[in-house]
């Protein structure tokens, strides 16, 4: 079981960038495909990106073209660059080991981090 630490969140005009960081403990992390997800108030919890061990990453279209995921497989890191920010990706971020929806509620999540976009 892997246990996760998300940072960087915070409050940004529209158009802005914030850049997410997520440590992931325990080994198997270099083996693993891990993803962020976000969850706003009210709605429920939502894919943003995944990135595989090797690297390659797949994106919601929600956010495709302004979000940039990356891993450091030597720190055990995660990031999430998020640029051309809008209001409407306000929300609480999380990243997880990328399971299916259906499995999530059973999932161990960490505290998360907040995003907010309001001038």
């Amino acid at each position: 079981q892997v246990q996760l630490v998300e940072s960087g969140g915070g409050l940004v005009q529209p158009g802005g960038s914030l850049r997410l960081s997520c440590a992931v403990s325990g080994s198997i992390f270099r083996i693993i495909t891990m993803g962020w997800y976000r969850q706003a108030p009210g709605k429920q919890r939502e894919f943003v990106a995944t990135i595989t061990p090797s690297g390659s990453t797949n994106y919601a279209d929600s956010v495709k073209g302004r979000f940039t995921i990356s891993r450091d497989n030597a720190k055990n890191t995660v990031t999430l660059q998020m640029n051309s920010l809008k209001p409407e990706d306000t929300a609480a971020y999380y990243c997880n080991v990328n399971q299916p929806p259906r499995t999530w509620d059973r999932m161990s999540w960490g505290q998360g981090t907040q995003v907010t976009v309001s001038s």
